[in-house]
């Protein structure tokens, strides 16, 4: 699969509508892999392209140690923010593929909305260098859902219209057959959490400004694009706001083919 250009170069700008305005994370993720990854309190993570932060908050009030790996300066700067809040969190440069982490440094790496930027292969080998023997991989992902309702329809169909390159990020996705290759041949655990935001209109024109593929300001058709957000709420707005619901997929296991904890 070709990789798009650039993929943290794509964020910057867009920082603090991805702060604002994309979903958490259901808190119940935490407890998950304490179960599944026999993890403790205090237990060391590398949330690796970490972004602003909002998977790395969800693994800090979770009780974890949290090293959170962030490509772009920018969302680097904002992920710094929690350590007002969390001081014991670390913030560093690094990609997937070379994370500056050292060798089996972190007892679980996680990965939230970011697996289909990155070189697989590469990762996977740098992932298993740098966890611990009994070391865990946890890929989160918000997943949209794309249909269902008139709304999550005409959401759909706003992103076709307006979105630069959208099929094509949205075709880069990795679901679950390539993660289970990822994990293979260990084998790959997974679980699901309802996710949702209620959106008022500039909510929803935030969260659409926080995408990749979507008109900047400035751009040809960045004006073009707000009247249509405006459309899009005025028709589906109900109570002052719109909600975008998600199956929120965590994908478990032991990246390079570890055998599974005894």
């Amino acid at each position: 699969m070709v990789m798009l250009a650039n993929p943290a170069g794509r964020f910057t700008g867009r920082v603090e509508s991805y702060r604002r305005f994309r979903p958490g994370y259901p808190a119940e993720i935490a407890g998950l892999l304490r179960r599944e990854c026999g993890l403790e309190d205090g237990a060391v993570v590398a949330d690796v392209a970490a972004g602003t932060g909002l998977s790395t908050e969800m693994l800090l009030r979770g009780g974890f140690s949290v090293i959170a790996v962030e490509p772009n300066a920018e969302m680097r700067a904002a992920c710094v923010e929690l350590q007002r809040e969390y001081p014991g969190l670390q913030v560093t440069a690094g990609t997937a593929e070379e994370t500056g982490l050292a060798d089996e440094s972190v007892e679980l790496i996680t990965v939230a909305q970011a697996m289909h930027w990155f070189d697989l292969e590469r990762t996977r080998r740098e992932f298993a260098r740098v966890l611990r023997p009994e070391g865990w991989c946890a890929v989160l992902y918000n997943n949209r859902r794309p249909g269902g309702d008139a709304f999550h329809e005409a959401y759909e169909e706003f992103l076709r219209e307006f979105g630069s390159d959208y099929l094509k990020v949205k075709e880069q996705h990795v679901g679950r057959r390539r993660l289970a290759e990822f994990f293979a041949p260990a084998p790959m655990g997974t679980a699901t959490f309802e996710n949702a935001q209620a959106l008022d209109e500039e909510a929803l024109e935030g969260r659409i400004l926080s995408s990749s593929y979507i008109p900047r300001e400035g751009d040809a058709r960045f004006e073009e694009m707000r009247a249509g957000v405006k459309r899009l709420f005025a028709e589906h707005q109900a109570g002052g706001a719109v909600t975008i619901r998600y199956d929120c997929v965590v994908c478990y296991g032991r990246p390079g083919g570890r055998a599974p904890r005894a």
